[in-house]
């Protein structure tokens, strides 16, 4: 892990639907991915995992903020610009199944990303596919076969050949392991470290199961309702969670002793509303997000919205109460199941 930044996102803002009647999904998130980094976004559904990934490849329009692609200005970029930073950039679905063309051979889905790289032959793309395929643990003589003679797994890795036949520099991955059975999940997350240690790729990493992206991220990025509450080395996020949300979050990963994270999860549980919680627009930038649901609110969380501060473990936190929090070692979730050991 090195360096320079491959993806710089300041202060990005994503607005959907009508102009009068738009939702704030993303509102001022910032963040950065280094060359060999693997960052963390973390969130439940709804929290603009997602839609952040969508903007960094043009596939949502950008409402305010900036996107950086190795120094590259993307944020409003036309399509002869994406195309030329396509080989730099790639996108892993979440679905193995939806994301490979069934009526397409193997072989003419991976070599897709070639066809515009100047000075490549038919036989050096060939050589090219077949590469991709051995890296991700695939014979050659698949490229001959289509989607549905692979499972769930050797689909995903299919997916993983794609979007690595080009060496991109950014690797964007959008819950690459949910939809795949737990038998296939440490494969996955394994191949994905060995990968980024061979050809040392930068890697935002999207998922919701805690356990995983502590296994993957060397740093974590903590979403709520659009914005960010928590940032930091994952290791300092997982044993000094700085924000009630990460704790929340920590709480309902698998652990070997649940009865802490059980009464953490109630005393976030006793705090919900009776009715929806307030959105942007809707009087719900007046004070923290989270407020609604927090167990360590008061009364100033209701009235001020908490800047996402420098704490004494390190991490960013968007709480006025981080100290307190902090303060709290806690175990974090187990690595998964056949995963090698966290780096």
């Amino acid at each position: 892990m090195t360096g320079r930044s491959l993806l710089a996102v300041d202060d990005l803002v994503v607005d959907l639907g009508r102009r009068r009647s738009a939702t704030r999904v993303v509102d001022g998130v910032s963040l950065t991915v280094a060359a060999g980094e693997t960052v963390g976004l973390v969130g439940e559904s709804g929290s603009g995992k997602s839609t952040i990934a969508r903007a960094i490849l043009g596939l949502t329009p950008v409402t305010d903020g900036r996107i950086g692609v190795d120094g590259v200005d993307v944020t409003h970029a036309g399509r002869r610009q994406r195309r030329a930073l396509s080989g730099d950039v790639q996108l892993v679905f979440q679905d193995p199944y939806s994301s490979l063309n069934p009526a397409r051979r193997i072989g003419d889905c991976l070599v897709e990303p070639l066809l515009n790289r100047r000075g490549l032959d038919a036989a050096r793309r060939r050589a090219l596919v077949v590469e991709a395929l051995r890296r991700v643990g695939l014979p050659a003589d698949a490229a001959h076969r289509y989607p549905g003679q692979f499972s769930g797994g050797q689909r995903q890795r299919i997916a993983l050949a794609r979007a690595l036949v080009g060496t991109p520099r950014l690797l964007v991955t959008d819950e690459p392991v949910s939809a795949l059975d737990l038998s296939v999940r440490a494969q996955i997350i394994n191949l994905l470290a060995d990968l980024q240690a061979d050809l040392g790729f930068g890697h935002l990493f999207i998922a919701h199961d805690l356990a995983v992206v502590r296994h993957l991220s060397h740093r974590i990025v903590v979403l709520y309702r659009g914005q960010v509450v928590e940032s930091g080395a994952a290791e300092t996020v997982y044993r000094r969670p700085a924000h009630p949300y990460t704790r929340a979050l920590l709480a309902a990963a698998p652990v070997p002793d649940p009865g802490p994270a059980r009464a953490a999860l109630a005393a976030v549980g006793r705090q919900q509303p009776d009715g929806p919680t307030p959105g942007p627009g809707a009087g719900g930038d007046a004070g923290c997000r989270f407020a609604a649901r927090c167990p360590y609110r008061v009364d100033a969380c209701t009235r001020q919205r908490p800047p996402l501060v420098p704490t004494a473990t390190g991490v960013l936190s968007a709480c006025l109460r981080h100290a307190d929090l902090g303060s709290a070692a806690r175990t974090a979730p187990a690595t998964p199941a056949g995963a090698s050991p966290p780096p």
